[in-house]
């Protein structure tokens, strides 16, 4: 139970950190965890190994109630061995991880560990090739939360990278492939640690990781907040907010001064979430990653909705590959576990530039695309402002599946902006006229009139409501109702080919 001992457990907490099993008191309700394999032993006979006792082999493992609902939990012990990863160690958390996929419940992953355990060779590459096969096997079926709660290097990172959500701890968790040195010798670059892989890169530059925390009791806090809004398995439902449901429903009118007369004149797509969801209360998920596009969990009268919207703030909303991405991991994400998707669109197109042609923007676009049309659970679209061609597509239009799609009073829905149009359609008569710049105008306003307001896609069947922004809320809220009964039926396959 004490692990590597007292003097190993005291350099943990000099280092700001908790022990492994200080971090399972966190996570689950007192006095319910109940642990598994405490008395496995390793069996190898290499370099002294057979010499040394690992306590626990390095990681602890078991299961514990979260809230009033079971969670299997492995976390690494450090303090034993570094928390190396061998054979036996392999077996304890492959273990959990088979208990959680036959009783459907959510998996926890606590990573602290200096890696594979070199003395044991093949069979601690082995130990990890089980862990990354039921990663797989879980993927769907059950949530997976992994938190980065000290080194995370080589391949032990492919773990987390195969989970659902990853909690990173700021300064103390690291994440990479290759480490510094050898970065060194191969290619001469200089880098701490920290710098390669501490939250300033996986979170911000790479997307790796989901949340930052700010110390391991923040990293649990994180887990046990978004184990709220999930269900415990994909043949269940989220968990639902009885007395979130009985709130009285009142227009809000503030709603109806979030968006700007100026059609160029940027907002923060927070404040609209923020006037739709229960008590303003939106989880966001990987928010310093491509920030032009928000996603995250709310709920809406008590159920659990991901909310995936463009934000004006932020290269005007425009959709690029790593919002793309973004967005179409976390629309494949909430289908697997039935949660409703409501998507909020302010996007003037997808990002120009030999950049993002080059590094497959139209693979990266396809993959939103993809993941809307194959979705399955009920989506809900609102046209906030500008909705331009195939962006206007890729955030779930009524063709792409939507199964209401509404818009206030300000929506744009058009193949592309004014200024662009009126160009392409009337470049010989503007060029042509005795006064270009009155003739240009005019073709604008004419433009203007027609798409710079919903009821030209209205008339096409394309816009089921045109809201006034006050009643949205109320609006959404009725629709989710009528909705949660949703079944939809897709041809039968192995499965589609998302555009990786």
């Amino acid at each position: 139970m004490q692990g590597g001992g007292e003097k190993r457990i005291a350099k943990q907490h000099e280092l700001g950190k908790l022990t492994a099993r200080e971090r399972i008191d966190l996570l689950f309700e007192e006095n319910t965890f109940r642990e598994s394999l405490l008395f496995v032993k390793h069996r190898s006979t290499h370099f002294g190994v057979d010499k040394k006792d690992f306590p626990g082999e390095g990681v602890i493992t078991g299961h514990g109630i979260v809230d009033g609902r079971p969670v299997y939990v492995a976390s690494q012990d450090f303090t034993v061995a570094g928390g190396s990863v061998g054979e036996a160690t392999g077996k304890k958390i492959q273990e959990a991880m088979d208990a959680a996929l036959k009783t459907g419940d959510p998996f926890v992953m606590i990573n602290d560990s200096g890696g594979a355990r070199i003395q044991e060779g093949v069979d601690s590459l082995q130990g990890y090739g089980g862990i990354f096969y039921r990663n797989v096997l879980l993927s769907g079926v059950v949530p997976q939360i992994s938190i980065i709660a000290g080194p995370c290097a080589g391949g032990a990172a492919y773990s987390p990278a195969l989970t659902d959500f990853i909690i990173q701890v700021r300064h103390e968790g690291q994440m990479y492939i290759t480490g510094p040195l050898v970065i060194k010798q191969v290619t001469g670059e200089d880098i701490t640690a920290e710098q390669l892989g501490g939250v300033e890169s996986t979170a911000a530059y790479s997307g790796v990781v989901h949340f930052t925390a700010e110390n391991d009791e923040d990293a649990i806090s994180i887990a046990r907040r978004l184990l709220t809004f999930l269900p415990s398995n994909n043949t269940e439902d989220p968990p639902f907010v009885a007395e979130l449901h009985d709130d009285e429903l009142l227009p809000d009118e503030s709603m109806n001064s979030i968006v700007p007369e100026d059609p160029s004149e940027p907002y923060d797509m927070h404040d609209v979430i923020y006037g739709l969801v229960d008590n303003g209360d939106f989880m966001e998920v990987m928010a310093p990653f491509a920030p032009n596009i928000l996603v995250g969990f709310a709920r809406l009268t008590g159920y659990t909705v991901g909310v995936v919207a463009n934000q004006p703030m932020v290269k005007a909303g425009v959709l690029d590959i790593d919002s793309s991405d973004k967005a179409a991991r976390f629309i494949r994400f909430c289908n697997a576990f039935n949660i409703p998707i409501l998507t909020l669109v302010d996007v003037p197109g997808f990002m120009p530039g030999v950049q993002q042609e080059y590094g497959g923007i139209i693979r990266h676009g396809a993959k939103m695309l993809f993941a809307y049309a194959s979705a399955t659970v009920p989506k809900l679209t609102l046209v906030v402002r500008k909705a331009y061609g195939g962006a206007y597509l890729a955030m779930c239009a009524k063709s792409m599946g939507a199964d209401l799609l509404c818009a206030w009073p300000s929506a744009e829905i058009a193949v592309m902006g004014a200024e662009g149009a009126v160009n392409v359609l009337y470049r010989k008569e503007i060029a042509e006229a005795d006064d270009p710049v009155a003739e240009r105008q005019k073709r604008l306003d004419e433009y203007r009139d027609k798409f710079a307001n919903p009821m030209n896609a209205a008339a096409h069947g394309l816009v089921d409501e045109i809201l006034e922004p006050a009643d949205t809320r109320a609006y959404f809220a009725s629709a989710l109702e009528v909705l949660k009964a949703k079944r939809e039926l897709r041809p039968q396959k192995k499965h589609g080919l998302i555009p990786l």
